[in-house]
């Protein structure tokens, strides 16, 4: 709720370039998208029209915010509050799922992990963006040095990709270095069908 009236202000543009990643993979596929954590809906207008999108988000002044942008946009379904480490969603649901610059800020990543593949359709897409922590140099550094600010950032600095990697049984199809200043990694999962 703090962060909804400052939150496009200050973040669409380093998101840009993840948010503009994600969903250019994501129009490249069909059916029915989740997409986990949507906040103030930056990502919707991005969609592609034949795709069914639904958004949680577990604050509904972030919520609020994403439901103006869209307006009439018919293939927005939902935008419904809901914790990402309880779906109320039935298994195999979703064709795609994705969850943008979310996975570091939750309590229990692992938790959410899971119910991310538990409401993918066998055959489906899960797509993370996230920072992931470096392994050397001045920014391992840094991450290091913020670590302990986490719980005040609002977001874990130091976040290793074996943290997804190792948590999820989904093989991994591609992943890519995104701007600004390779910050940030995309991740394209698939389910086995």
């Amino acid at each position: 709720a703090r962060w909804a009236p400052v939150y496009d202000l200050i973040f669409s543009g380093p998101l840009y370039w993840g948010q503009r990643a994600a969903v250019n993979h994501i129009n490249t596929l069909q059916g029915n998208v989740l997409e986990a954590g949507v906040g103030t809906g930056i990502s919707l207008p991005l969609y592609a029209d034949p795709l069914n999108i639904t958004g949680i988000d577990l604050s509904e002044d972030m919520l609020k915010r994403a439901r103006k942008k869209v307006g009439l946009k018919r293939n927005i379904q939902e935008l419904r509050v809901m914790d990402a480490g309880d779906l109320s969603y039935p298994d195999n649901h979703f064709d795609v799922v994705v969850a943008m610059y979310m996975i570091t800020v939750v309590p229990d990543p692992n938790k959410v992990l899971r119910e991310l593949e538990r409401v993918m359709k066998p055959g489906g897409t899960v797509i993370l963006v996230n920072h992931f922590s470096a392994n050397t140099g001045f920014r391992s550094t840094l991450e290091q040095g913020l670590k302990r600010f986490g719980h005040r950032l609002g977001w874990n600095p130091e976040f290793p990709k074996s943290r997804v990697l190792g948590r999820i049984h989904l093989p991994l199809e591609c992943e890519e270095t995104l701007p600004p200043f390779k910050l940030f990694t995309l991740m394209r999962f698939r389910k086995p069908a």
